[in-house]
């Protein structure tokens, strides 16, 4: 029964970052998942992978693992670059790769 504490990242679907900047603590899988052969479902018998805690800080999703016993992995959030440009540059005339139609 170990846990992965993360930050989640913004979904891809929108630009806003709801749901963001909170740790969760997710257990582990301890069985494999079976698909039901007549509907085609995707079931398992682990009740654990259900489970879903969600914290305002990372120092309390650890926290919460070590009192409860929780043997846990840290996953540190990645942070994008970002380039900043304008829409002019799409225009310049030393452009590296010229636009054409």
């Amino acid at each position: 029964m170990s846990a992965r504490i993360f930050s989640p990242a913004k979904t891809a679907m929108q630009s806003g970052k709801a749901k963001t900047g909170k740790w969760v603590l997710e257990f582990d899988p301890e069985q494999p998942r079976k698909i039901d052969p007549l509907m085609g479902y995707t079931s398992s018998g682990d009740m654990k992978s259900q489970i879903r805690l969600v914290f305002d800080t990372q120092v309390e999703a650890v926290a919460y693992a070590k009192k409860h016993g929780i043997p846990y992995r840290l996953q540190e959030p990645h942070q994008p670059k970002r380039r900043q440009i304008s829409y002019a540059e799409n225009f310049r005339y030393d452009r590296k790769v010229p636009w054409t139609h």
